[in-house]
């Protein structure tokens, strides 16, 4: 059992088993928002200097990549590429692909990590932070640009997905 202190506070550090199943929960929360969009809105911005629906799931699922690559050691199959740019992800299809492809990269790359290894500290740019807290900001980032889709959803006349905490 690993444990890290804060401020005085000791608080166990999450399990690979429990971080896979946040990532599974928020694959499929994703995938409802991917869904509830309808093909014409793909490419809607809300107003022309915000990223569009897709642009906003292909930065959330480029940087899924990043992280994951980063706090896992795996090769990132994105590196250098930007998503949002991609031909091959302007359809419905090819956004969902792609974004559903992040989160299995994500979600693999944990699965090959051990408890122990969560709490080891690995660089991302000029900082240096555990495996865990960059998963954790991976999450953070990726539940941000999902909230942000759903003004395009509505603006859609669609109602997006209902909250999925558990």
């Amino acid at each position: 059992m690993l444990w890290v202190t804060f401020s005085g506070f000791s608080t166990k550090l999450a399990t690979v088993s429990q971080i896979t199943a946040e990532w599974q929960r928020a694959k499929e929360y994703t995938k409802e928002y991917l869904d509830a969009m309808p093909e014409d809105g793909i490419g809607f911005k809300p107003t022309p200097e915000v990223r569009s629906f897709a642009e906003q799931m292909l930065h959330l699922a480029n940087a899924n990549y990043n992280f994951a690559s980063g706090a896992t050691g795996k090769f990132n199959p994105m590196q250098g590429k930007k998503m949002e740019t991609m031909e091959e992800f302007k359809t419905k299809a090819g956004l969902t692909k792609a974004v559903m492809d992040s989160y299995d990269f994500v979600i693999d790359g944990v699965k090959g990590l051990s408890d122990a290894q969560l709490a080891e500290n690995v660089k991302m740019g000029p900082r240096e932070m555990s495996r865990e807290t960059m998963l954790a900001k991976a999450f953070e980032h990726q539940t941000h640009h999902r909230g942000q889709t759903t003004v395009y959803i509505r603006m859609k006349g669609v109602k997006p997905p209902n909250e999925k905490l558990f």
